[in-house]
């Protein structure tokens, strides 16, 4: 294995979102609207939608401004 592999495997065994569900991903995202944080990492990984996210206590107009990237 090379190594830059082997960083890469060892980068992603303690990245706190391999273990996290898809509920606590929308919790997340919505904590890091709260906190003008990127969110697009989240919503990608998980394919989170608009109905998720408003479910889950986002904004209208935090949703809508990352409209382009979610899932329909």
């Amino acid at each position: 294995m090379g190594k830059a592999k082997a960083r890469s495997f060892n980068l992603s065994k303690h990245s706190p979102i391999k273990s996290m569900t898809r509920d606590e991903a929308v919790r997340e995202v919505v904590k890091r609207f709260k906190r003008n944080e990127n969110v697009l990492e989240l919503v990608t990984m998980f394919g989170l939608s608009a109905e998720e996210l408003l479910e889950g206590g986002a904004l209208y107009e935090e949703v809508k401004s990352i409209e382009g990237i979610l899932d329909v």
